[in-house]
C-alpha cells in the first residue's frame, strides 16, 4: 500500500496494513534534525512518512497595513477599525509557488497525501486584536466580527480552491477553540459566530471532492455535535492531556472522523521519560490499529526534545505502526 492511499484508507474508515506515521518536526528542530540526519527530508524518509502539512501560499492579511494601523492608533485595533484594512489576492499564482513545490516534493516523487494549513476565524484574527482581546470583541462587536468573518471565508474558499487545483489532498484549518478543560468561550457563541463559516469552507471543499480537517488544541467536546454536522473528516490534534482520551474517541465516534495525533507533546515526548514515551506510542499503535488514527504530535515537538528522544519515539512509532496491525 502506498502512503497516500494508506492514508485515505484511514480516513474513509478502512483498515490500513499499517498505521499512518507524520510529525510535526521541522518548525523547532531543523538545526538538531540536520546535524544528526542531514536534512529534515532524510528525517522523513528514514520514518517512511505517509502524509506531510503544507504551509505557504498568499498571506491572509496584509501584516504592514495591519501593523500600520495598529501604530496610529497607539493599541491593538478593535473589529470596526479593521474592516477597511487591505485583502490580499488569493488568486495570484505567484504566491503558490512555495506550494508547489512542497506539492511536488512529497506527494509526486514520495507518494505521501498532502495537506495545506489555512487560518480559522477565530485564530485567524488574534494576530490582529490579541486572544484576551478577540474573546471580549465576540460579545461586544459581533456584527463587524462576522463581516471580518465572512470575508475570511471568503478568502479560505478562494484558497482552498487553488491548492486544490495544484493537487491537494486535503485542507486544513487551524482554529484554536479550546483550552485545557473546555472552550475559550460559550458553545452558544461558538454556534453563532464560528460554526457558519466553517460548515460553508467546509462544504465547498468537499463538492470538491477534497477532505478537510480541523486543527484545535484544547478540550473541544462542547462542541463536538457541532464538529460532526460540520463533516470534518480528520479532527487534530484529540489533546489526550486536555482530558480527550483516543479510547472516547474510538467508542463514540471513530465511524464519523479519523483522529490525527496521538503523540502528546504537552505530557510525552521530550521530557526524557522514555519509558512513558514508549508505552504511550505502543498505546495509541493499538487503538489505531483497526483505523481511526493517523499518528501525529499534538503540535510543534519544542526544542527541549533531544535528537535521541526524538529518534526513540520514531523508531518506536516506525516499529509499532507495523507490529499493531501484523
Amino acid at each position: 500500500m502506498l502512503p497516500r492511499e494508506r492514508v485515505i484508507h484511514v480516513i474513509e474508515h478502512r483498515k490500513p496494513d499499517r498505521v499512518p506515521l507524520y510529525g510535526w518536526v521541522k518548525e523547532n528542530l531543523t538545526p538538531q534534525i540536520t546535524e544528526v540526519y542531514g536534512s529534515v527530508e532524510n528525517f522523513e524518509d528514514r520514518f517512511e512518512f505517509d502524509f506531510a502539512h503544507i504551509f505557504g501560499g498568499p498571506p491572509a492579511w496584509d501584516a504592514e497595513a495591519l501593523e500600520d494601523l495598529r501604530t496610529h492608533l497607539g493599541r491593538d485595533p478593535e473589529p470596526p477599525e479593521v474592516l477597511d484594512l487591505p485583502v490580499p489576492d488569493p488568486d495570484d499564482p505567484a504566491r503558490y509557488q512555495d506550494i508547489r513545490e512542497q506539492i511536488r516534493h512529497h506527494r509526486e516523487e514520495r507518494g505521501r497525501f498532502v495537506y495545506v494549513q489555512t487560518p480559522g476565524f477565530f485564530e485567524g484574527y488574534n494576530d490582529h486584536f490579541s486572544i484576551e482581546n478577540h474573546l471580549m470583541h465576540l460579545l461586544l462587536f459581533p456584527d463587524a466580527l462576522h463581516e471580518l468573518y465572512r470575508r475570511r471565508k471568503d478568502w479560505d474558499i478562494a484558497f482552498a480552491m487553488n491548492c486544490l487545483d495544484l493537487g491537494a489532498d486535503m485542507i486544513h484549518l487551524s482554529d484554536d477553540w479550546g483550552a485545557q478543560h473546555g472552550l475559550m468561550f460559550n458553545p452558544g457563541t461558538w454556534r453563532e459566530m464560528i460554526f457558519p463559516y466553517h460548515k460553508a469552507v467546509a462544504e465547498a471543499v468537499q463538492d470538491r471532492g477534497g477532505y478537510v480537517s480541523l486543527h484545535s488544541d484544547g478540550n473541544i467536546l462542547p462542541v463536538m455535535d457541532g464538529i460532526l454536522e460540520i463533516g470534518y473528516h480528520v479532527v487534530h490534534p484529540w489533546q489526550e492531556s486536555a482530558g480527550m482520551s483516543l479510547a472516547h474517541f474510538k467508542k463514540n465516534y471513530s465511524r464519523h472522523f479519523t483522529v490525527m495525533g496521538g503523540l502528546d507533546i504537552q505530557t510525552t515526548l521530550g521530557f526524557g521519560k522514555r519509558d512513558h514515551l514508549v508505552n504511550e506510542i505502543e498505546r495509541v499503535m493499538r487503538l489505531g490499529a483497526d483505523g481511526g488514527v493517523l499518528f501525529c504530535t499534538t503540535h510543534y515537538v519544542q526544542d527541549h526534545c533531544t535528537m535521541e528522544e526524538l529518534t526513540l519515539a520514531f523508531e518506536t512509532a516506525y516499529e509499532m505502526s507495523r507490529k499493531a496491525c501484523a
